[in-house]
């Protein structure tokens, strides 16, 4: 292979990469987009002798590389450089430099962890955290230390922080190629109050189309805002341009390629690293990025908007330089930028990580423990993955993998998508099951809510649907042929069997999936008028009640059940309901309620549970409360605060911890809310020992004698109160003392008419003291009643003077 490489930064340092892999078997390049490493290592590796496969994280990157090393030996794609990736394979017994995407480099390793015929695998754009390159990473270490020590692993990554993989490969020698670049202006072009982020990013471009020269190149997160923002472009006299990893292949290259006019190019992060755009003077960038996000309690996952990181607008800003000083149009406030977050977030943090799940268990680790990893999966997220594959049959109860599960594997599909594929086939047919998966893997295909719909416009010839047939027939391939009754919802359910979704009632747009999440239709969607739904993609904004459908297919109960017969059950449901018990048969898909029964003759147990319930919910005002049993109840409850033990504390708490001790044995025949109405007083009873029963009235008497000869209640609500007329306490010196002469009463001293005059514990300290002015004050206001100078020795009445 002819040394003849174009002078780029990296040549600088291409005899101490390949001087470090002779010799430490690993090594770390770091280098910024545009130093030429991706094209030029591999080549200067395989002029060694060496065969080379470079493994990306994007299918698009992986054919550009390709193509642009092809080029620089003057050859086609397919000959000594060539390129894998799924659906599309151009290599050759030539080849010795082959780019791969990660994910297709893992299922390699799965078939042969030994990876015969090839000695240098170089993981491009390690820094960029996706979860296929992290878990390629975690298997190659495992398969060099254990079956190939000769295998050269070398990682490259643009931006510095590279302690970690360095640490990773064995504190490999971490070697940087510097890129001399043009100063790039910073200008902030945040929204203005109320733009979307498409109208600002447009805004934005037409700026730069008008304050600098060469080609733009504006970032956006996703395909549906590189249109909008093509849509308002329109009319420029400039050639608008998508780039984003779900374009046909004439449509990226395209934008790979310097044109005749000025351009402007509309990019998701395909163009951050990987990718060299040329032409370009200035950038757009949106600050924003789409990422993999899970909702694990919800049952949600898929893409989400995110802030880009720090690191990211720097790597975007630095696209702007290349060719000469440029300008980034940061379409954010200049004081926010401080607050982005310095690094992405690894997508093994954030991610579903069922497919991951089967990965691991594929290579004989369920758990992933016998593995090193840049950052551990979570515990949670893996866990939830595995439940999912049990549920699909790929693991066994120990969590092993099962044939079916490796035959889902070998698929190169998401775990749910395998087995829409699979079983799709022998249930609704081969045609519809392929078309489906089709479709569902790659959504962004339409703009349509109904599946069926959605794949009468591709099979019509609409945007895609060149890509779309093509993955049709590799998926044809892939599995026996079937006739069938070309169910596209069978598909669709068998795909996603948690998100089978209910109609709450008929004039609703909100559906309860099998999950349990509470969806809802779009307005004017055209499957609104159906009970059920087969659910293939939702999601769920911040501050939403519900998710929001995206795609769906009409579906019905009996359909429901031949998808999901896992998650259809039968359960005995006894327990406290809408204030009483409620005792029913109820059959469930999920959490979808199929139908319900009484229960004619439930459990006792059950019940008694269930009433329970009621009275921990509803509180003890369901029993028979009497006058006299709330005395009872705070009369107890006196004793237990001031003597203890073993007088009863009857608080809600402790009289329900304890409800064998004193409800028995009414609880255990009653039956309903009704049956509830026990008689308190009885019930309290019980929990007195019998040795204690009879001193209740002499430690808590229910009434006190006083001096005139009437008996007055005890007042036990909160302390002990007697509420007394003062004319009938004359001649007491002292308040009465009750539970053993421990606590004095609180006498309420009332007036004539039965007003508090006076309350008092120290009843000799009230008539020196205090009776003299509440004498003062009424004796003029009840003069028939008498007002002694000296109550002490005055003769108590509870009459007027005679």
């Amino acid at each position: 292979m002819e040394r003849g490489l174009p002078e780029l930064p990296v040549r600088a340092v291409l005899d101490d990469v390949t001087g470090a892999l002779a010799e430490r078997g690993t090594a770390v390049l770091v280098a910024p987009p545009g130093t030429g490493k991706t094209t030029l290592v591999p080549l200067a590796l395989a002029e060694q002798g060496l065969r080379v496969v470079v493994a990306e994280p994007r299918r698009l990157a992986a054919r550009a590389a390709a193509e642009r090393m092809a080029a620089l030996l003057g050859e086609d794609v397919g000959q000594r450089v060539g390129y894998s990736v799924r659906g599309d394979r151009r290599r050759s017994k030539r080849t010795v430099v082959e780019v791969v995407t990660s994910g297709l480099l893992v299922r390699r390793l799965q078939g042969d962890p030994e990876l015969p015929g090839v000695d240098v695998v170089m993981l491009d754009e390690c820094h960029e955290r996706h979860l296929d390159a992290d878990l390629l990473l975690s298997l190659l270490l495992d398969a060099r230390d254990g079956l190939r020590p000769d295998l050269r692993l070398l990682a490259t990554s643009a931006t510095v922080a590279a302690g970690r993989i360095a640490e990773l490969l064995g504190d490999a020698p971490v070697l940087e190629a510097h890129v001399r670049t043009h100063p790039v202006r910073t200008a902030h072009v945040p929204p203005n109050r109320g733009e979307r982020i498409e109208a600002c990013v447009a805004r934005a471009v037409r700026t730069a189309l008008a304050e600098q020269d060469g080609d733009v190149l504006a970032f956006l997160p996703g395909a549906a805002e590189i249109r909008r923002v093509a849509g308002q472009l329109a009319g420029s006299d400039v050639d608008v341009l998508p780039l984003h990893g779900r374009l046909p292949r004439a449509q990226q290259d395209s934008a790979l390629r310097a044109g005749d006019r000025r351009r402007v190019v509309l990019a998701t992060a395909v163009a951050e690293s990987s990718l060299t755009v040329p032409g370009v003077r200035a950038v757009v960038d949106s600050g924003l990025a789409r990422v993999s996000r899970v909702d694990n309690r919800r049952g949600l996952s898929g893409l989400a908007t995110v802030r880009v990181s720090a690191a990211v607008a720097d790597q975007r800003a630095g696209r702007a330089g290349r060719q000469g000083p440029g300008v980034v149009y940061r379409c954010w406030p200049e004081h926010e930028h401080s607050t982005l977050p310095a690094y992405p977030e690894p997508e093994i943090r954030t991610a579903e990580l069922t497919r991951l799940a089967l990965e691991l268990a594929c290579w004989g680790t369920p758990d992933g423990s016998a593995l090193e990893w840049w950052d551990e999966p979570p515990t949670g997220a893996l866990a939830a993955g595995r439940e999912v594959l049990r549920g699909l049959g790929a693991l066994d109860g120990s969590g092993a993998v099962t044939d079916r599960g490796r035959r889902m594997a070998e698929l190169g599909l998401h775990p749910r998508l395998a087995r829409a594929l699979l079983d799709g086939a022998e249930r609704a047919g081969t045609d519809i099951a392929a078309e489906v998966v089709a479709l569902l893997d790659n959504d962004a295909l339409t703009n349509d809510i109904d599946v069926t719909t959605a794949l009468a416009g591709l099979r019509r010839g609409g945007p895609g649907s060149d890509r779309w047939r093509s993955e049709v027939r590799r998926l044809r391939s892939l599995v026996p042929s079937h006739p069938g009754n070309g169910d596209a919802a069978l598909v669709v359910a068998l795909a996603q069997p948690e998100r089978l979704a209910r109609r709450r009632d008929a004039e609703s747009p909100v559906y309860l999936m099998a999950s349990g999440t509470a969806v809802q239709l779009p307005p004017n969607a055209s499957v609104r008028g159906s009970e059920w739904l087969a659910i293939a993609v939702a999601d769920r904004s911040p501050g939403s009640a519900h998710g929001t459908v995206r795609l769906a297919a009409p579906a019905d109960e009996e359909l429901a059940r031949t998808a999901a017969p896992a998650l259809v059950g039968t359960t005995d449901e006894i327990g406290w309901v809408d204030g009483d018990v409620r005792a029913v048969r109820v059959e469930r898909l999920g959490a979808i309620t199929l139908a319900q029964r009484q229960i004619r003759d439930p459990d006792p147990a059950e019940v008694r549970r269930a009433l329970l319930d009621g009275l921990r919910a509803e509180g003890l005002e369901l029993l028979d409360w009497s006058d006299d049993a709330r005395r009872l109840r705070q009369r107890l409850g006196f004793l237990h605060s001031a003597l203890g033990d073993p007088w009863p504390a009857t608080d809600d708490e402790s009289l329900l911890s304890q409800v064998d001790s004193w409800l028995e044995p009414e609880l255990s025949s009653a039956r309903r809310r009704a049956d509830l109405r026990i008689p308190a007083a009885t019930a309290l009873r019980r929990l007195l020992p019998w040795s204690l029963a009879g001193r209740l009235d002499e430690l808590a008497p229910d009434r006190i004698e006083v001096p005139s000869g009437s008996r007055i209640k005890v007042d036990y609500t909160d302390q002990p109160v007697l509420p007394v007329k003062l004319q009938e306490v004359f001649g007491w010196t002292e308040a009465p003392r009750i539970a053993e002469g421990r606590v004095p009463l609180v006498l309420h001293l009332l007036s004539p008419a039965g007003r508090p005059a006076a309350v008092t514990s120290d009843l000799n300290s009230f008539w020196r003291n205090g009776y003299h002015q509440v004498r003062a004050e009424l004796r003029g206001r009840y003069p028939k009643h008498p007002w002694p100078e000296d109550p002490t020795t005055a003769t108590p009445t509870r009459r007027t003077k005679r």
